[in-house]
């Protein structure tokens, strides 16, 4: 079983956490390359890209132009987010063999790496799927769409063939899902609120319940799909009323 994460927004330069190892990101390339060119963009220009106000496009410029430094080797991607989804995986007390495991049954997808693995060295960055860089000529999500697709359904099928999806729809763009479905089986699961006798998601916690399925997950080795339907966290619990065979729903 392979889980599949979006990045967050929010990233940092220093951790704490010691890991096992680190490793080259997959497409180290081709995130150097799109570092370059981003690099050559001005504060305004960034801001309009990546539709951010000045002060977070400032963050970024300096962040491209520090990224191929010598004295920025980055982090491993499971500590370098900080963002919602990736403080409820709560990797600060992962064992050895949590880390180890990670690095072969999760993988996250973005739009400067293409993906990466949970111990890939991986630095400080923004970007969109619809940034078009000159270079491409095309946005950067079709530019990473065949080669994402070929890797990650290999990499669906070494984990077992399933794929749990806890990415956010905006990477849907980046990978060729009529294929992914039809060569494994995907699962994605949703977790809503009931309010006022509805159904919602809630996006704050949609996020840290994708961060606590995914530790659940790594953490207890599940293989088997039906055994997610155990997850419940925070109140969420599994609903077979509101669920499908590929779509499992929690609710609170």
């Amino acid at each position: 079983m392979l889980v599949l994460l979006s990045p967050a927004k929010t990233m940092s330069g220093s951790t704490t956490i010691t890991v096992p190892a680190v490793t080259q990101p997959l497409y180290l390339r081709e995130a150097e390359h799109i570092a370059w060119e981003m690099a050559a963009y001005s504060v305004d220009e960034l801001a309009g890209m990546l539709g951010t106000n000045r002060g977070l496009a400032l963050q970024t410029k300096e962040r491209y132009n520090h990224f191929h430094s010598p004295d920025n080797r980055g982090l491993p991607a499971l500590l370098a987010y900080t963002g919602i989804v990736f403080r409820y995986m709560a990797p600060a007390d992962f064992s050895k063999a949590d880390f180890e495991y990670a690095q072969s049954h999760l993988r996250i997808a973005s739009a400067c790496y293409g993906m990466s693995r949970p111990l890939d060295l991986i630095k400080p960055y923004r970007m969109e799927y619809s940034v078009e860089l000159p270079s491409m000529g095309i946005p950067v999500a079709a530019y990473w769409k065949p080669l994402l697709t070929d890797r990650l359904i290999a990499d669906i099928k070494e984990a077992g063939g399933v794929l749990v999806n806890l990415a956010s729809k905006e990477i849907r763009l980046s990978l060729d899902w009529a294929r992914i479905n039809r060569e494994t089986r995907v699962i994605t699961p949703e977790f809503k609120v009931t309010s006022g006798g509805r159904l919602k998601t809630i996006v704050v916690y949609a996020k840290m319940m994708r961060g606590a399925m995914t530790r659940y997950i790594l953490q207890n080795r599940i293989t088997a799909p039906d055994d997610i339907l155990s997850f419940s966290a925070e109140g969420f619990r599994y609903s077979p009323a509101h669920s499908s065979e590929n779509n499992p729903v929690f609710i609170v």
